[in-house]
């Protein structure tokens, strides 16, 4: 044992001092050199900075699973445990020595700094805690205390989304370093990862990945705090708590010291830190790690090197031994000595280690690392089969290695299996550099090594696609570098910037890639938008240029600009003027965002003036004046529909020169509304709809955009749902009539067809289908065409607009009918003749669609009832009267010797107030009569009449029903039916339903007043 210090030299002091260059500057200086580092990968990086300085073939690189060592090699860069016992070398150098007190690797550091001298000189560099112990042990040794080159300051705790750029983040399990490197990929686009398990390639290929500012996080165990010169300025400690291999225990304050000495390079200042679970440090600890002021290494781990390989028992009880010195600690059984004491406890290996030269080889092969981090019994039991080999054919069976290196040569599979693969074939590669084991080393060092770069690649490339999002380091990279970024918009508006697709363009809107979050997002999103700022200034100008044909409005409220989203409605204060909102990002600037916005502008004003282009002419209507212009107005505030008995008194207030003003801008003048019927179209209703629900919020409430394509599609009317809008009805040319929803101009034409059969006086003219004695009327096929409807249609849409109907026994109706015809035909005949049309109408339940309506109507009899009296008036007859059944041909047939009763005719009469009028001073006894069947009571102007007729099922007596009658009433009798039928019988000719009718003044601006007038013109 060597006890002496002289021409030893100690460089001391915390990290990034230049300890390292200062070795590689004094081993250049001499002939012949070799230095040990405690990582093979810094090995390796040594390796590279004196091949730049002295040549390759002048170099050597010696490690357990590699070795380069050109003919007559001046220097050697070694790990510490390949380093050579003796040397002739000028110059030795053993990097870290503050290893020397690690539990499991410390007995070999002690033993080179022990034993291992140069012939010129020998320096040994690590923390200054080793001074006191190197100075005990090395009497007359030099000791050089270099300062730091810049401050190391404590920056706090901080989450790992908010740490800074350039930072590593240590923790000391495989599992937290890919979790937290999976953490910042998602946040903050990437990670390197540095794990003392990974090949030495894939780690160098890892940390070129962090040091060309790919990425700007490295997440590592204390593998970094071993010299590696990294570009960090921050440390962050997500553990502080790490397994030595025999137990877990904290850091102590040099060691944290010296992984957090790695922040700062050169005179660039560092911080550290903890994020995560760790608390925060202590004063005492920050002020120890920034003063670098820590405890003195007081022992060393030490190991026999006087081995006795006479027999196992010698060889064991040799390791055993106690060091001499003070200052020096027997270290706890390592790998090797784990893996002799199992292979002692084998027979077979017992029977043939006998001789002290395989005693040694043991040995030699109990230093086989356990790369593959498996238990020790199954370690031992792969070096029992490599030395069984080696005794009885001298060297290893290539069969079983070959087999052993095919299992391991596969570059599929997740980042845990590859590092499976490396750990097993850097077994392999260490076999191949034993001298001696192999009969071929040659061919195995160069097969295990191809496959050991081969796994490292695919492993570095695994760890990237898992922790780098390359499309955003490589954009966060050109940002760091000022470069102006190239960016393509495909056809579709996929945005590719340097070749990574980072989102969609749509119109003026961009929106990044699916996956991209945290500030990564907001970084590729600058990206992107620096690159397209050119291009949001053309697509302007281009807006701006566009024809009205490259923009649309949709019926979700958006314009959209060749198929894109650029702009939406909202409310005004104006319905037929909504605001326009443009939908554009920041980028979109100054003059060019306006240009855009007034274009946009430009095109809604033109669609809804042209697609509405009766309503857009009212409003500016400038030749209409009093009473016109607030009607006209009324019709704009309620797009083009108006219910004519909410108007009924400004109507009748217009003269002749003021209807025929408004009627010049296409409003019609219908029996239940005045409507424009232009906008009875799919388009121009549609546009209506989108307007109302834009001021009124009603985007999102139900039916909105339901009752549309119902329109375009021809339907005349159609079952409402009550859980619709009601306004949708009105707003897509549809009245909400009950149950069922009518389009308005067939309503209209319905009137036409009624009209002429309340008209028709009874012996004046040969009487209309459907008309019965000029007050009332039936339902006729015709009309249930029109409508779309069946009979029970039929009653929900006249009851709806305010007709109220008598049932009348079928054998009454014919016989009536018969008088008025004149017949001499029979009751019976002209009885089932009236049945026969009635089972006609109601088999005309599916109807062809309609056409649009064609021609005016003349008449201006106002309806009855608003849509919620109509409701009203419907639940009351539903709950108070029972409506008679539509005949049904496929009815169950009735008893035979049963007589089938004849189903009651439904005779319809308007229930107006007009009709109330004309009865004078019987409107009081009216009110006191009853119900018959399928009347209802209705509401007109807020005043209740209530509809008379005979109640269904009370048998025609031929008594006057004193005090039940509807005397004077529309469709009622003065006596009861069968004294008037009597009467017909006798005096037909002197027949009288009702009073004398009250001329009513002619419209002069009515079409059959026009028509009047040009026939007495004709005449003259």
């Amino acid at each position: 044992m060597i006890l002496s210090g002289r021409g030893v030299t100690a460089v001391l002091g915390p990290t990034n001092t230049g300890k390292t260059h200062y070795a590689i500057e004094r081993m250049i200086a001499h002939d012949s050199g070799v230095i040990g580092l405690p990582l093979r990968l810094l090995a390796r990086e040594v390796y590279t900075r004196l091949v730049e300085k002295v040549g390759h073939h002048n170099v050597a690189l010696i490690t357990g699973e590699e070795k380069i060592a050109p003919h007559r090699a001046r220097f050697s860069v070694c790990t510490v445990e390949a380093m050579p016992r003796e040397t002739t070398a000028s110059f030795v150098a053993i990097d870290e020595v503050q290893l020397a007190g690690d539990l499991e690797r410390g007995h070999i550091f002690t033993d080179r700094i022990l034993h291992l001298r140069g012939r010129g000189e020998t320096l040994l560099l690590g923390a200054a805690t080793m001074r006191p112990i190197l100075e005990y042990l090395l009497p007359g040794i030099t000791v050089v205390e270099r300062p730091r080159m810049s401050q190391l300051l404590y920056a706090g705790s901080k989450k790992i989304t908010r740490l800074p750029n350039r930072s590593a983040i240590v923790a000391f399990s495989a599992d937290e370093v890919y979790a937290i490197a999976e953490l910042i990929r998602r946040q903050r686009g990437g990670a390197a990862v540095v794990l003392g398990a990974l090949s030495p390639r894939t780690r160098n290929a890892q940390v070129a990945l962090y040091q060309e500012g790919d990425v700007d996080y490295l997440v590592a165990t204390d593998a970094i705090g071993m010299g590696l010169n990294l570009d960090v300025d921050h440390v962050a400690f997500a553990q502080d708590r790490k397994f030595d291999g025999y137990q877990y225990r904290n850091l102590n304050p040099a060691e944290l010291a010296q992984v957090a000495g790695r922040a700062g390079r050169h005179v660039r200042d560092g911080t550290f830190g903890v994020t995560g679970r760790v608390d925060p440090f202590d004063e005492e600890l920050v002020h120890r790690i920034e003063s670098h002021e820590f405890d003195p290494v007081r022992v060393l781990q030490w190991r026999s090197k006087a081995l006795d390989f006479s027999s196992l028992k010698a060889l064991k009880k040799s390791l055993e031994a106690a060091p001499a010195v003070s200052g020096l600690a027997r270290a706890l059984p390592a790998v090797d000595q784990q893996a002799l004491e199992h292979l002692t406890r084998y027979p077979e290996i017992v029977d043939v280690a006998t001789a002290s030269e395989r005693v040694e080889k043991l040995w030699e092969a109990c230093a086989l690392p356990d790369y593959r981090r498996i238990t020790p019994a199954q370690h031992a039991d792969l070096i029992s089969t490599i030395y069984a080999d080696l005794v009885r054919h001298g060297t290893v069976n290539e069969d079983f290695m070959a087999e052993q290196v095919r299992r391991a040569d596969h570059t599929d599979g997740e980042i845990d299996t590859l590092s499976a693969r490396i750990a097993q074939i850097r077994t392999w590669t260490y076999v191949s550099n034993r001298p001696g084991w192999l009969a071929d080393p040659t061919h195995w060092q160069e097969k295990t090594r191809e496959i050991e770069d081969r796994l490292s690649d695919a492993l570095h490339e695994r760890l990237t696609k898992r922790f780098v999002d390359r499309r955003t380091s490589v954009l966060m990279k050109r940002l760091r570098e000022n470069a102006m970024l190239e960016a393509e918009i495909s056809v579709n508006g996929d945005v590719f910037v340097e070749g990574h697709h980072v989102g969609q363009l749509a119109g003026f809107r961009f929106t990044l890639a699916a996956g991209s979050e945290g500030t990564d997002a907001k970084a590729v999103q600058g990206a992107a938008h620096k690159a397209l700022a050119l291009e949001f200034e053309a697509r302007a100008a281009r807006l701006h240029a566009a024809g009205n044909g490259d923009l649309a409005l949709s019926s979700d409220g958006l314009v959209r600009w060749l198929g894109d989203p650029v702009a939406r409605l909202t409310a005004s204060d104006h319905v037929m003027r909504p605001r326009v909102i443009l939908l554009a990002d920041d980028q979109l600037q100054a003059n060019a965002r306006e240009h855009v916005l007034a274009r946009i502008e430009r095109f809604v004003n033109h669609h809804i003036s042209t697609v509405l282009k009766p309503l857009d002419d009212i409003s500016r209507a400038e030749d209409l004046e009093g009473l016109a212009k607030g009607l006209a107005f009324q019709i704009v505030e309620n797009l083009g529909v108006l219910f004519r008995r909410d108007v009924a008194e400004d109507v009748k207030s217009l003269d002749q020169e003021s209807r025929a003003s408004i009627r010049r801008y296409g409003v019609r003048f219908g029996a239940y509304h005045i409507f424009l019927p232009a906008l009875l179209k799919p388009a121009p209703a549609e546009l209506i709809t989108l307007l109302w629900a834009l001021k009124n919020d009603g985007l999102d409430k139900p039916g909105y955009g339901e009752l549309i394509p119902m329109l375009a599609a021809g339907r005349t009317s159609v079952v409402t749902d009550p859980s619709f809008e009601r306004t949708f009805y009105k707003l897509a040319g549809f009245r909400f009539l009950g149950k069922r929803a009518v389009r308005i101009d067939i309503l209209e034409r319905l009137a036409d067809l009624i009209r002429p059969l309340l008209q028709w006086k009874p012996g004046t003219s040969p009487r209309p289908e459907g008309a019965y004695d000029g007050r009332r009327f039936v339902a006729t096929t015709s009309m249930l065409s029109i409508l779309g409807a069946t009979p029970d249609d039929m009653e929900e849409i006249l009851k709806g607009l305010g007709y109220r109907a008598d049932a009348v026994p079928a054998e009454e109706a014919a016989a009536f009918l018969a008088s008025q015809n004149g017949d001499t035909a029979s009751a019976e005949e002209a009885g089932a003749s009236v049945a026969d049309t009635g089972a006609e109408a109601e088999a005309a339940d599916a109807p062809a669609a309609e056409t649009e309506t064609a021609g005016t109507a003349a008449a201006e009899t106002p309806a009855a009832e608003t849509e919620a009296e109509t409701e009203a008036a419907v639940d009351t007859a539903t709950a108070t009267t029972p409506v008679a059944p539509a005949s049904d041909d496929a009815a169950a047939p009735a008893e035979p010797e049963a007589p089938v009763e004849a189903k009651p005719v439904l005779l319809w009469r308007p229930g107006t107030r007009q009709d109330n009028q004309r009865q004078g001073g019987r409107q009081g006894e009216q009110r006191r009569g009853g119900q018959r069947h399928g009347q209802t009571e209705g509401r007109e102007g807020g005043r209740r009449q209530a509809p008379h007729g005979k109640s269904q099922g009370k048998p025609w007596e031929g008594k006057p029903q004193e005090g039940k009658g509807s005397e004077g009433r529309p469709g009622g009798q003065r006596k009861d039916r069968g004294d008037r039928h009597d009467r017909n019988k006798s005096s037909p000719s002197k027949f009288e339903g009702r009073p004398p009718r009250k001329e009513k003044p002619i419209d002069p601006d009515s079409p059959f007043a026009k028509l009047a007038a040009l026939k007495e013109q004709m005449k003259k």
